[in-house]
């Protein structure tokens, strides 16, 4: 069965062209199903039967896991079992017939135009570590990007004259944004701060854009601690990660009258229901708007 899985993650990087942290997903996913029936060498795929399914699914729940978790880990399974009956491996996909959970529907976290201001004011502009950091927290709020889009940013994959960033999403698919002037002229102080400091190393060769201080490529993990460092300087006491600023950049462009498809497009996502969870954020912006402005959104003195 080990086997197996490292052939599906092949399919999956290679023909589907997931990103390295999908493949990682399923992995955990489809290992942790592995340590649950106790796989052995002898195991055979078409011994797994709904029954079986169904014990694992009410050990994630005996163990805490939400609607969501279990609902992703019977689809990196499903989707793996899809695999094994494409190759001829087994004939039924006994994921295929576990019920669908309907998700939480749980809103994001957001940080208001305020709060957005005061984290991007944060870092120290003496130090190169605070030029680096003021350029990475205006890109992530002007782009919307992921962390894994940012840390992932070549230095020509920003064009600073027209002031547009080249963005690698899910599956490799590349979208090419604007670039806000509050972002562009951070990156430029950056870039002359990353130069000389590459100068210095030997390492002018280097192609990444946000680089450590031993001149590699910043790392997904070190983005949030550096997102976590600022959070907790400027007070704002609730959880915060680099996603936080994606769903803030969305909010914040349909309150300023962005339209939903637009929106869709600056984040890449697929589906525009993927991107309908934003609305919901505005609803109470527009009923102060309504109680503001409609003649008889109040009752008035009798």
């Amino acid at each position: 069965m080990p086997d197996y899985l490292d052939d599906f993650l092949g399919y999956l990087e290679f023909e589907r062209n997931a990103s390295v942290e999908t493949c990682r997903a399923y992995s955990s996913d489809i290992i942790q199903f592995f340590r649950h029936i106790n796989l052995d060498d002898n195991f055979n795929p078409r011994a797994v039967d709904l029954r079986t399914v169904r014990s694992f699914m009410a050990g994630l729940r005996d163990g805490g896991a939400g609607k969501s978790t279990v609902a992703r880990k019977l689809s990196s399974l499903r989707s793996f079992y899809r695999y094994l009956v494409r190759e001829g491996v087994t004939m039924e996909n006994p994921f295929a017939a576990a019920r669908q959970l309907r998700k939480e529907h749980r809103l994001p976290q957001l940080l208001d135009e305020g709060e957005v201001e005061r984290l991007l004011a944060a870092p120290d502009m003496k130090a190169f570590g605070g030029v680096r950091d003021r350029a990475i927290l205006e890109t992530l709020y002007s782009t919307g990007a992921r962390v894994s889009e940012l840390t992932g940013l070549n230095v020509d994959d920003a064009d600073l004259i027209s002031e547009c960033v080249r963005l690698r999403g899910k599956r490799k698919k590349e979208r090419l944004l604007p670039l806000g002037s509050y972002a562009a002229k951070a990156i430029r102080m950056y870039i002359n701060r990353r130069n000389a400091m590459l100068e210095r190393l030997g390492k002018t060769r280097q192609r990444a854009l946000f680089l450590n201080r031993a001149g590699g490529r910043l790392t997904d993990r070190s983005v949030r601690r550096l997102l976590d460092k600022y959070v907790c300087e400027i007070g704002i006491g609730r959880s915060i990660s680099p996603h936080t600023l994606r769903h803030s950049f969305a909010t914040h462009m349909l309150n300023r009258g962005a339209d939903l498809r637009s929106v869709q497009e600056l984040l890449g996502h697929e589906s525009v229901s993927t991107t309908q969870i934003y609305t919901h954020l505005t609803t109470e912006r527009l009923k102060t708007i309504y109680e503001q402005a409609h003649p008889r959104a109040k009752l008035g003195d009798q």
